[in-house]
């Protein structure tokens, strides 16, 4: 048969006439789409926010922290990292309140969102830093009173522009 074929007798396998699979076509097509914007581009359209529960906390107290990231454009995108990490959150520059090292698979990822979707993530830090000491050991210290910065991101490459906000909130 020449030409598309009625849905019922193509099955789940097969292609349509463009060659695109059409047993999952939303996909497909928005996987193709995501192809032409340019990362330059998708990076831009990509709207990062950091909210906490309170702007006041006790020392040593629990902080509900929730962020959200939301594709403001109509079309798919995606956002190449160059490790498995996709998104971080950072305490006055220390990556998720510690000095510890990360180890994040080194192997490229995406960070994947469908025209207008909007991801949101949200967790408790306990309100600690965690050090390592000159020994090695690891210990869990509460932070000074004062005005501390939150800051979610997309994990992008240094020195690229990397989608991001902050937010400070006061421990006492």
């Amino acid at each position: 048969m020449v030409g598309p074929q009625p849905r019922d007798e193509r099955g789940t396998d097969a292609d349509d006439e463009f060659g695109f699979q059409t047993d999952d076509s939303r996909y497909t097509i928005a996987t193709f789409l995501a192809a032409l914007v340019p990362t330059a581009l998708a990076r831009r359209v990509i709207a990062v926010s950091i909210d906490t529960d309170r702007d006041v906390y006790e020392l040593d107290e629990p902080v509900e922290i929730t962020v959200d990231f939301k594709n403001r454009f109509p079309l798919p995108v995606s956002i190449p990292t160059p490790r498995q990490r996709r998104w971080g959150w950072t305490f006055d520059g220390d990556l998720e309140a510690s000095d510890e090292r990360r180890y994040t698979r080194i192997r490229p990822s995406e960070f994947r969102f469908g025209g207008g979707e909007r991801k949101q993530v949200t967790f408790t830090w306990n309100g600690r830093l965690e050090r390592t000491t000159d020994r090695g050991m690891a210990e869990s210290i509460v932070p000074d009173p004062g005005e501390y910065e939150l800051r979610a991101f997309v994990a992008t490459e240094d020195g690229v522009f990397q989608p991001s906000d902050a937010t400070t909130i006061r421990l006492e």
